[in-house]
C-alpha cells in the first residue's frame, strides 16, 4: 500500500485547507493513520491521528478545535479538514499509517513527498 498526501496550497490567515490523503493498494482500514508535519529547520510534529475504525481521533494541543481528522472507509480517503489556519500552521503536511493507535512518530510508516501548506498574514 501507498499513501498519497494531496489538497495543500496557499491560503490567508483564518481561512481553511482540507488534505487528503488516499490510500491505493490494499484497504488500509485496519490501520492508524496519522498527520505530521514539519516546518523548515523544525522536527516533524504530530497533528492528529484517527484510529482504523474512525471511532478515535486525536489531536495535538495548537490546532484541538481547528482541525478535524476523518475517514471514508469507501474510499479508503483520510481527510485533515483546516479552520481558522494560522501562519504558524505553515509546513509540509505528510500522512502515515499505523498499526497502534499512536501519536509517535517513530510508530508510524510514511510515504511521498508530503503537501506544501502554506498560511500568509
Amino acid at each position: 500500500v501507498q499513501l498519497q498526501a494531496s489538497g495543500g496550497g496557499l491560503v490567508q490567515a483564518g481561512g481553511s485547507l482540507r488534505l487528503s490523503c488516499a490510500a491505493s493498494g490494499r484497504t488500509s482500514s485496519v490501520y492508524a493513520v496519522g498527520w505530521f508535519r514539519q516546518a523548515p529547520g523544525k522536527v516533524r510534529e504530530f497533528v492528529a491521528a484517527i484510529s482504523g475504525s474512525g471511532g478515535m481521533t486525536y489531536y495535538a494541543d495548537s490546532v484541538k478545535g481547528r482541525f478535524t481528522i476523518s475517514r471514508d472507509s469507501a474510499k479508503n480517503t483520510v481527510y485533515l479538514q483546516m479552520n481558522s489556519l494560522k501562519p504558524e500552521d505553515t509546513a509540509v503536511y505528510y500522512c502515515g499509517e499505523s498499526l497502534y493507535d499512536s501519536i509517535d512518530l517513530h510508530e508510524y510508516h510514511f510515504w511521498g513527498q508530503g503537501t506544501q501548506v502554506t498560511v500568509s498574514s
